[in-house]
């Protein structure tokens, strides 16, 4: 399995930007699509964004779209999540997730790899 290891969490105010980032080791990297799944108390995880092996491709959830962009640099083993006009409803840990195979997925059973999670917190 590939190790991920999420960076860039924080505080932010309503209306503010953040972007994260999730750095790949163990493993060719460009042989995952890669995606950012978030949870919030109370809820189940749930699918933000996934891009493919080679970045062609990506996807979003209706509550992220607009918003957030994925993207992936190959040559450095990461994926980033530029998060802008962030609501409180954003507020979750945010996990990176991997999944040996072209195509992404939506949901958590589609990803073999996680890393452990990063904190952020939209205040109103």
């Amino acid at each position: 399995q590939v190790q991920l290891v999420e960076s860039g969490g924080g505080l932010v105010q309503a209306g503010g930007s953040l972007i994260l980032s999730c750095a790949a080791s163990g493993r060719t990297f460009s042989n995952y699509s890669m995606a950012w799944f978030r949870h919030s108390p109370g809820k189940e995880r749930e699918f933000a964004a996934a891009i493919t092996r080679t970045g062609a491709s990506v996807n979003y959830a209706d509550s992220v779209k607009g918003r957030f962009t994925i993207s992936r640099d190959n040559a450095k083993n990461t994926v980033y999540l530029q998060m802008n006009s962030l609501k409180p409803e954003d507020t979750a840990v945010y996990y990176c997730a991997a999944r040996y195979s072209r195509g992404y997925g939506v949901t958590v059973g589609d990803y073999d790899s996680w890393g452990q999670g990063t904190q952020v917190t939209v205040s109103s």
